[in-house]
C-alpha cells in the first residue's frame, strides 16, 4: 500500500484522533491554568458549540465524502498545479504547500470580515460571549463549505502531495484550539513562541468586541502574514482580563449561544459599519 493510499484509507482515523487528542490536552490545560473568568455556563457552550463541530463534520462528508484528500488524488490524476509539473524535493514541496496553503487561510479569513455578506457567516465564530478551546471549532456550515471549497482552489493551483494537505488540516484543527483556548501562557514564552505560531494571547486581541481589534491578528498558524501586512496588534488596549469578547450588538445569549441560533444569526440583523481599514491603533502603537 502506497502512502497516498495508506493517508486516503486513514485520513478521517488521522484528523479525528489529533482533534480529540488536541481537544482533551487544552480542555485540561486552560483548566488548571485559566487566562480568563468565563461568564456563562462552560457545559452549556460546550455542548451547543460541540453539536455544531457535529453538524458540520456531517454536512462536510455528504457534501463532500473525500474532502480536500480526494481532492488531490484528482488533481494528481489531472496533473493540476505546479508541484506536478515542476519537481522540488519532496520535503521542501510538503513545507512550500503548507506555507502557502496557510496563507490562503489568512487571505481567505481578511476576506471573511472585509465582505459583507461572508462577516454575517463569519460572525457566528465571534459571537461567541467566551473564549476557550471549543471557540476555535465554532464556524457557521456555510463557511465550512466555502472554507473547503478554498482549499479546492488552492490544491488545484498548487498541486500539493497528500501528506502535506493532511498534515495542513491537522496542524489548522490542533492550532485553532491551542490558540483560541483560555490558557495561561507567561509572558515571556508567549513572546518567544509567536515569533513562529499564533498564541492564544495574540489570537484572543481578534475576538475583542472593538472593530479595531477585530480587525487585526487573523492568522491561525504561522504569526508572520500579520506582521507583513500590517494588521497586527501585540496586546488589548483593556487588558486580556478586562477586554470584552463579542460582537458589541450580539449579546444575547438565547441567540448566539444555542445552536438554533448560531444557524440562524448571518440572517438577522443589518450588515452595520463594519469597515476592516478601521485600524487607528496602528499609529497609537508605533
Amino acid at each position: 500500500m502506497s502512502l497516498s493510499e495508506w493517508l486516503l484509507n486513514y485520513e478521517t482515523v488521522i484528523r479525528l484522533g489529533s482533534f480529540l487528542g488536541i481537544f482533551v490536552i487544552m480542555a485540561s490545560l486552560e483548566t488548571i491554568f485559566p487566562r480568563r473568568k468565563l461568564t456563562l455556563s462552560r457545559w452549556k457552550r460546550w455542548l451547543n458549540n460541540i453539536s455544531l463541530v457535529v453538524l458540520n463534520t456531517i454536512l462536510l462528508r455528504l457534501v463532500f465524502p473525500a474532502a480536500a484528500v480526494g481532492f488531490v488524488i484528482f488533481t494528481e490524476q489531472q496533473q493540476w498545479g505546479l508541484f506536478n509539473y515542476y519537481q522540488l524535493p519532496f520535503v521542501l514541496t510538503i513545507m512550500i504547500s503548507i506555507v502557502i496553503l496557510d496563507l490562503a487561510i489568512y487571505l481567505q479569513h481578511v476576506m471573511f470580515h472585509a465582505v459583507p455578506v461572508l462577516w454575517r457567516l463569519h460572525r457566528v465564530h465571534h459571537a461567541d460571549l467566551d473564549y476557550d478551546v471549543t471557540t476555535g471549532a465554532r464556524f457557521h456550515p456555510i463557511e465550512i463549505l466555502l472554507s473547503m471549497l478554498v482549499k479546492f482552489g488552492v490544491i488545484g493551483i498548487l498541486g500539493p502531495p497528500m501528506v502535506a494537505v493532511v498534515l495542513f488540516e491537522v496542524i489548522l484543527n490542533g492550532m485553532a484550539m491551542f490558540n483560541h483556548s483560555n490558557f495561561y501562557l507567561p509572558e515571556r514564552l508567549d513572546r518567544v513562541l509567536r515569533l513562529f505560531v499564533v498564541t492564544p494571547d495574540m489570537h484572543r486581541v481578534h475576538h475583542s468586541v472593538e472593530d479595531d481589534e477585530t480587525n487585526s491578528n487573523f492568522g491561525f498558524n504561522l504569526p508572520w502574514w500579520d506582521r507583513l501586512f500590517a494588521t497586527y496588534k501585540p496586546q488589548p488596549d483593556a487588558g486580556h482580563k478586562e477586554m470584552t469578547i463579542g460582537i458589541h450588538h450580539y449579546r444575547d445569549p438565547k441567540l448566539v449561544d444555542v445552536l438554533p441560533g448560531m444557524l440562524i444569526l448571518p440572517f438577522v440583523g443589518k450588515d452595520g459599519d463594519y469597515a476592516i481599514n478601521r485600524r487607528s491603533w496602528v499609529k497609537k502603537d508605533e
